[in-house]
C-alpha cells in the first residue's frame, strides 16, 4: 500500500515495526463528552442521551457536569456507555493524585488524562523536565491503582528546545517520561496545527500514543503555530478539512493505539458529530 510505503522510508520507522499493531479506528472509535459542552453544561443526562443516540458505546470525560461521579456512572450504565478514558486536570492531580485516581476507578475508566498544563509562553525543555517529572509520580500512582496514566499534548509542547537535530520540548517530554507509567494521547488536529506530520509522529514513538483525538482542520487554516489556541472556525467535520485520514489512521494503528475518540470543536457540533462518524465509517482501514 502507498501508505505503508510511505511509513516505512521515515527515520524510526523500523522501531514501529516493534509495537503491537493497536485494533481498527472504526471499531475503537468513542466520543470525548467535551464535544457536547453546550448541551452537557445545561443537563449532562441530555448529552449522554446524545451520545448514545448517535451510536457510541465509549466515552472520555470532561467533568461530570451537573451530576456527582456516582450519579455520572449510574446514568452511563443505564445508557449502556462506559468512560474509556477520563480528562483530569494537572492542577487537580498535583493537589491529590489518590482522589483523582478514586475519582477515575469509580467511573470505570482505564486511563487518567491530563489534556493540557499551565505555562509560560514559551514551553522549552525545562518546562518539559518538570512536568516530566510530576508525569512519572502520577504515573506510578495510577500503575499501583491498576489504571494507566498519559498526557494529551495540546500543540505549545511542539516548540524546538534549540538543541541540535531539531529537538522539541516534546521529545524532551517523551524521553524523560517512564514508557512504562506514561503513556500519551495524540489530538490529531493540535499535532498538525503546530506544523508536525501525525502519521510521521505516531511512527516516531510507537508503543507510546495509546489514545487519539479524531479530529479534522479547515482547508486554508494557517498551521505552524505552537500556541495550542485556534478559532473555533478551524474545527470541521472530520473528512472535510485537510487532513489523510487514510493516512494518520494506518500510521495511529501500526503504532499501537488502542482507541480513538472524535473530539468535535467546531461551533456545530451536533450537526458535525455524524458527518465525522458516517465519513469514518465510510473508510477502508
Amino acid at each position: 500500500m502507498k501508505t505503508l510505503f510511505r511509513l516505512a522510508l521515515l527515520p524510526l520507522a523500523i522501531a514501529s515495526l516493534q509495537a503491537a499493531p493497536g485494533p481498527n479506528p472504526k471499531e475503537n472509535l468513542g466520543l470525548q463528552l467535551w464535544s457536547l459542552r453546550a448541551t452537557s453544561k445545561e443537563s449532562m443526562t441530555a448529552a449522554l442521551d446524545l451520545a448514545k443516540g448517535y451510536g457510541f458505546k465509549t466515552v472520555e470525560t470532561a467533568g461530570t457536569g451537573n451530576l456527582t461521579v456516582a450519579q455520572f456512572t449510574a446514568e452511563l450504565k443505564s445508557r449502556g456507555l462506559s468512560a474509556f478514558s477520563a480528562h483530569i486536570g494537572y492542577d487537580a492531580a498535583k493537589k491529590d493524585i489518590a482522589a483523582a485516581i478514586r475519582e477515575v476507578k469509580a467511573m470505570g475508566a482505564k486511563f487518567l488524562i491530563i489534556p493540557s498544563l499551565p505555562h509560560p509562553s514559551a514551553f522549552g525543555a525545562n518546562e518539559a523536565r518538570k512536568f516530566a517529572a510530576d508525569f512519572n509520580t502520577f504515573g506510578a500512582a495510577c500503575k499501583a491503582a491498576g489504571i494507566r496514566f498519559g498526557y494529551h499534548p495540546h500543540g505549545f509542547e511542539f516548540t524546538p528546545t534549540g538543541a541540535a537535530r531539531g529537538e522539541l520540548a516534546f521529545d524532551v517530554l517523551a524521553r524523560e517520561t517512564d514508557p512504562e507509567l506514561v503513556c500519551f494521547e495524540m489530538d490529531i488536529f493540535w499535532a498538525f496545527h503546530a506544523g508536525q506530520d501525525p502519521a510521521r509522529l505516531f511512527a516516531k514513538y510507537p508503543g507510546r500514543w495509546a489514545l487519539a483525538h479524531v479530529k479534522d482542520i479547515r482547508k486554508g487554516a494557517v498551521t505552524g503555530l505552537s500556541t495550542g489556541s485556534a478559532p473555533p472556525t478551524d474545527n470541521v467535520a472530520v473528512g472535510s478539512g485537510q487532513l489523510d485520514w487514510t493516512e494518520i489512521l494506518t500510521a495511529a494503528q501500526a503504532a499501537g493505539v488502542e482507541h480513538y475518540f472524535i473530539e468535535d470543536e467546531t461551533p456545530t457540533p451536533l450537526q458535525c458529530i455524524p458527518d465525522s462518524l458516517k465519513f469514518i465509517r465510510g473508510l477502508k482501514l
